[in-house]
């Protein structure tokens, strides 16, 4: 396995909130499913603001149940059509209902100093790749955290690899995110690495 990181001489990064991508699925391994809560717990306990898709299902309601159950906030970011089927949740700090797809995972940015990815399905790896393509266009240089529970995301890991190998991207791209085995190990990263220097450019997103 992999890990990307980008070498740090820099100070930390500030971390008030934390963006979380993650599964709307409740029929996935109990280890995800611990894995989820004891991530929520962890940034409840360390004062650190959960920032969410807004679902009370799967993997983000447990994540923000356990964020909110240690004392810390919970801002969830919902699109209207599915706050109409009655899947968001209302027990957050916040909760936003947006318009358009592209205006939650904006919104989301906005308000996150980070991201860190849970096991999830082809919605968590469609906000995943945008999160580093916009990294990548240097459009923001907010640290990327995956996390390996149980090696589920090694198949994406080996995607990257093979898009560098085939010429498709650069050797940087595999510094554009970095890989933890578990939720233990994402502030010890986030800590670690580098404040960010661009400017955010939300016009451009």
């Amino acid at each position: 396995m992999n890990v990307y990181s980008e070498p740090s001489d820099n100070p930390a990064t500030p971390l008030d909130a934390v963006c979380v991508f993650c599964g709307s699925s409740g029929r996935v391994a109990e280890r995800h499913r611990k894995a989820a809560s004891r991530f929520g717990q962890i940034l409840g306990e360390n004062g650190i603001t959960l920032v969410f898709g807004g679902g009370r299902v799967g993997l983000m309601g447990l994540c923000a149940d356990a964020a909110v159950a240690a004392g810390g906030k919970a801002v969830g970011v919902i699109p209207r059509i599915l706050h109409e089927v009655e899947v968001a949740h209302q027990n957050l700090t916040e909760l936003h209902i947006v318009e358009t797809m592209h205006e939650r995972k904006k919104l989301m940015f906005d308000r996150s100093d980070a991201f860190v990815v849970l096991p999830g399905g082809v919605g968590t790896l469609d906000e995943t790749f945008e999160i580093i393509t916009w990294r990548q266009l240097r459009l923001h240089d907010k640290p990327i955290i995956v996390v390996d529970e149980g090696g589920y995301w090694a198949p994406f890991v080996s995607m990257v690899d093979h898009i560098v190998a085939s010429g498709f991207a650069g050797e940087r791209t595999r510094q554009l995110f970095q890989v933890v085995k578990s939720v233990e190990d994402v502030l010890p990263a986030l800590a670690a690495s580098p404040a960010p220097k661009l400017a955010a450019h939300p016009e451009k997103l």
